[in-house]
């Protein structure tokens, strides 16, 4: 009875996460068209937290917790705990849409839309011209749980590829505030100064400090801990800081025309030379993916990496 009982729940979420997508994605279209909502019936931010949870355990059988509410703009930001993981929800602020769903399915494959495709060969590119340097895209928000996902999974496929392949992160807007368009702003700006090395450097400290998870963009919050990481990777913070209000903003508007124009809305979402590309969140996954795009496959994909996911958001 048991075992039929956490099928009933596996397959419920499945069917709640395919929802969510379709949701999230006329809601992506809404806030980026400038629309926002307009409900005339706003709930509170505490009755809209109380919802969400109360929903959220109907569906797992218990375990969702709140830990924090935040309204940004659009949409209300709720912060559960579900199995020792912090994962930041989005509601419509009538309380009658979720946007993203509470628990990752990290033994699926993703798309930028999070929808996984059990048909379809996880490991395998789709319509991907080979190359000799093939050009690899992760489309990612800079706070997108699931994005900082897959960029712990990408980095050792960027430290053991990086001479053979161009891997790149690309911004594609701020969904879940300002503060996500300043730190987008900020890696840039690293990247422009500092090369691409020093990004996935510093993006190796960032994704992992469960602190900076808390401070949603507030000065104070991170100057506590910013400064640490530019101490450690050598980066001087007042360069940064005036490129950001500078020369990053030209290339902000670049990488958003770039996923604009490859109709990419979601983050994740993976791109092999201009084809969208389904793979786990796994470092070996997403180097399979990689290897299988070059026209003579270097000797480094011999080399196996972890088939294991991270944890969604930060930590």
């Amino acid at each position: 009875m048991e075992q039929n009982k956490n099928k009933q729940q596996l397959n419920e979420w499945k069917i709640l996460s395919m929802i969510l997508v379709i949701i999230a994605g006329i809601l992506l279209i809404t806030i980026f068209n400038g629309r926002g909502f307009e409900s005339k019936n706003i709930v509170s931010e505490n009755d809209a937290n109380t919802k969400i949870v109360d929903y959220l355990n109907s569906k797992t059988g218990g375990g969702v917790s709140p830990v924090s509410t935040k309204d940004i703009g659009n949409l209300y930001e709720i912060t559960v705990s579900y199995q020792g993981n912090n994962i930041p929800v989005y509601i419509t602020k009538d309380g009658g849409y979720f946007v993203q769903g509470a628990v990752p399915m990290t033994d699926q494959p993703v798309m930028g839309n999070n929808v996984a495709n059990s048909n379809t060969n996880a490991n395998a590119p789709q319509d991907v011209v080979k190359s000799d340097k093939p050009v690899v895209e992760a489309f990612i928000f800079s706070y997108c749980p699931y994005g900082l996902q897959f960029e712990k999974a990408l980095f050792p496929v960027y430290d053991l590829l990086k001479n053979k392949a161009d891997i790149n992160i690309v911004a594609i807007g701020a969904m879940h505030g300002e503060y996500e368009k300043i730190e987008t702003l900020r890696q840039i700006s690293i990247e422009q100064l500092y090369g691409k090395d020093k990004l996935f450097s510093y993006l190796k400290e960032f994704d992992i400090n469960v602190d900076i998870s808390s401070c949603r963009g507030d000065d104070a919050c991170l100057n506590k801990y910013l400064p640490n990481i530019y101490k450690k990777l050598s980066i001087d913070k007042t360069k940064i800081e005036s490129y950001m209000k500078s020369g990053a903003e030209k290339f902000y508007q670049e990488q958003n025309t770039r996923a604009s124009g490859l109709g990419i809305g979601g983050s994740p979402t993976f791109v092999i030379n201009g084809a969208e590309v389904q793979v786990n969140r796994t470092p070996d996954s997403i180097k399979s993916a990689v290897c299988n795009a070059f026209t003579t496959t270097p000797g480094e994909c011999s080399t196996t990496l972890s088939t294991a996911s991270a944890s969604a958001g930060f930590g």
